[in-house]
């Protein structure tokens, strides 16, 4: 039997998830990180990582930085409804430019005697983590990276007495002399 004769539906396409870094530059104005997280949450979209921070002052304007994940299809969706929000200046897909420069701060807090501080130690030396506070018991680490590297980082320090850790969310930019 051939397949225009087939019983069988045709197969559904399966659209592959990516990761993606969005730049938002926006009025820096009460309610606007609000409505963008509302956004996200009334279609059913996840927010991965959000940083927001003024950049400049005088003109009163914030970049908000947000991963999240999705086909590209609910990604085109997402950032159309995004530039469509009136305190909007502009949506960049970092992601699509190609080469951008991702960066996350962590601090963390571990808890530890004899071979574990030690370990932490030696751990946190093999990152380039700089040394916070170090008591007789904890130390806090200050570690900037990649996302992935930072998750390792973590990962590692769950086996010698991690206690706490705090994350900044991811800060991105493209490469080169070009603004976004």
């Amino acid at each position: 039997m051939n397949a225009m004769n087939t019983h069988y539906p045709d197969p559904v396409r399966v659209e592959p998830v990516n990761r993606h870094t969005l730049a938002v530059i926006v009025d820096n104005e009460p309610g606007v990180l609000a409505r963008i997280a509302g956004l996200f949450s009334g279609r059913g979209y996840n927010i991965e990582s959000l940083t927001v921070s003024e950049t400049e002052h005088a003109r009163h304007i914030s970049r908000i930085t947000i991963v999240t994940a999705g086909t590209n299809a609910v990604i085109d969706q997402i950032k159309a409804q995004l530039d469509r929000l009136v305190p909007v200046h502009r949506v960049v897909d970092l992601t699509l430019q190609g080469d951008s420069l991702e960066r996350e701060l962590a601090l963390v807090k571990v808890a530890g005697k004899g071979d574990h501080r030690v370990e932490a130690m030696r751990l946190a030396a093999a990152f380039g983590a700089r040394t916070l506070d170090a008591t007789l018991n904890s130390f806090v680490f200050e570690l900037t990276g990649s996302t992935e590297e930072i998750d390792r980082f973590v990962k590692l320090m769950a086996s010698v007495g991690l206690v706490e850790v705090s994350r900044t969310g991811v800060a991105a930019m493209g490469r080169g002399a070009e603004p976004m």
